[in-house]
């Protein structure tokens, strides 16, 4: 299974360029994924999308991967159009489920949005893998805070549900799915490696679930994360490269993953795009 996680800035570029068939190419040629998980997509905001549906942009572009599409913020316009902006997973492996969980936002003082983690299972030859991706706050601690408990708490939640005896075999909406062999939790965490919240993502749990890690980390150790924003434009991040994109894996992925990339190179948003590739 290989896997993308791509803060997309909705297509823009860092030549002030929005060009979605450029983000997929790109994405693509740096990791041909069963799985792109992509943030800030948007419609309905015509600054950002020029008046285009980018998720249903994107399904087209993507024609072998089932589109899935959530929103974190949903508006309407003066005119009572949708205006909606969030996550996006692309698969080519089967879906089996969908959840879109709106994250913790706090009543502090800061400029802020909505924020949500989109989740599937998807069925892989080894068994289902739960991948949530999520677009964090970035002007508050806080809310970053709350947030990642959240994730924490959601991962728990479902590894626990997935502990319990009762089984449903129908077709109906109350049947169980199989137990998954792991979870991935990826996107811009909007967190720096020597931040607490990064240490905290990775905390033990109270009972004996597989803690998160790292995935970076668990395959090349010590080196580095390479940057993951910051490349290209100083204009947004005038602190140069640093890292806030990262795949989390549950300890039962630990042993199956093969690689981890970070692609330095791309221009085509202010974020570089992280690939993770794990053996059946």
């Amino acid at each position: 299974m290989k896997l993308v996680t791509w803060n997309v800035q909705w297509g823009l570029g860092c030549d002030g360029r929005v060009d979605l068939a450029r983000i997929v190419d790109e994405a693509r040629a740096f990791c041909d994924a069963d799985v792109f998980c992509f943030q800030e997509i948007s419609h309905g905001f015509a600054a950002h999308d020029g008046h285009d549906d980018q998720p249903a942009r994107l399904a087209a572009l993507l024609p072998d991967h089932a589109a899935i599409f959530r929103p974190a913020v949903e508006m309407r316009d003066q005119d009572g159009r949708p205006q909606v902006f969030g996550n996006m997973i692309l698969s080519r492996l089967p879906v089996l489920q969908v959840t879109s969980h709106m994250l913790p936002w706090p009543a502090s003082e800061v400029r802020s949005m909505q924020r949500q983690a989109l989740e599937v299972f998807v069925a892989t030859d080894a068994g289902p893998i739960r991948v949530t991706t999520c677009h964090l706050e970035y002007h508050s601690h806080e809310h970053r805070q709350a947030q990642i408990q959240r994730l924490r708490d959601l991962y728990e939640d479902a590894a626990l549900r997935a502990r319990l005896a009762f089984r449903e075999i129908s077709d109906g909406p109350y049947r169980t799915l199989p137990a998954p062999i792991g979870s991935i939790v990826c996107g811009d965490f909007n967190i720096e490696p020597h931040d607490p919240l990064h240490a905290g993502m990775q905390r033990p749990f109270s009972s004996d679930i597989p803690a998160f890690l790292d995935a970076w980390t668990a395959r090349h150790g010590t080196i580095p994360h390479p940057p993951t924003t910051g490349v290209a434009d100083h204009r947004q991040w005038p602190q140069g490269p640093h890292s806030r994109d990262y795949i989390f894996v549950s300890e039962d992925l630990a042993r199956r993953i093969v690689d981890v990339r970070v692609d330095v190179e791309t221009t085509a948003s202010d974020h570089q795009p992280v690939a993770i590739t794990l053996r059946g």
